[in-house]
């Protein structure tokens, strides 16, 4: 399950991971997104806060979640990590090779300076 919130002032997305994701968060979060981006060209961040990745429900939410990163990737300018996690901490660099966005990690506690950093533009 993926906890979602739009943050239309910052023009930032929350996410948050909070069970294995599954097909219908992606659908439930193009829903929301997807609007967004059509009024405003781009989000300026994307916010994904996990104390720890859960997976996937299924291999068909996998699917779902690299479609709609194909799909979103050059519509967001930055994304921040914010995560304890060793292996979400690493995502800023992994993820640095596919999408077209500005990522950085930041420590669990650090939503603030994260939130800060992506509103920035």
């Amino acid at each position: 399950m993926l906890r979602h919130e739009l943050l239309p002032e910052y023009g930032v997305l929350v996410l948050e991971p909070v069970g294995p994701l599954q097909t219908a968060d992606f659908e439930a979060l193009a829903k929301i997104v997807d609007p967004y981006i059509e009024q405003h060209g781009s989000l300026r961040g994307l916010m994904i806060a996990a104390s720890r990745f859960p997976g996937w429900a299924s291999f068909g939410a996998l699917v779902s979640h690299i479609r709609f990163v194909k799909d979103h990737h050059r519509k967001i300018a930055r994304i921040a990590a914010v995560t304890d996690d060793g292996f979400l901490a690493v995502l800023p660099r992994v993820a640095s090779h596919f999408v077209d966005a500005e990522v950085r990690h930041f420590a669990d506690g650090d939503r603030t300076a994260a939130l800060s950093w992506l509103g920035g533009g």
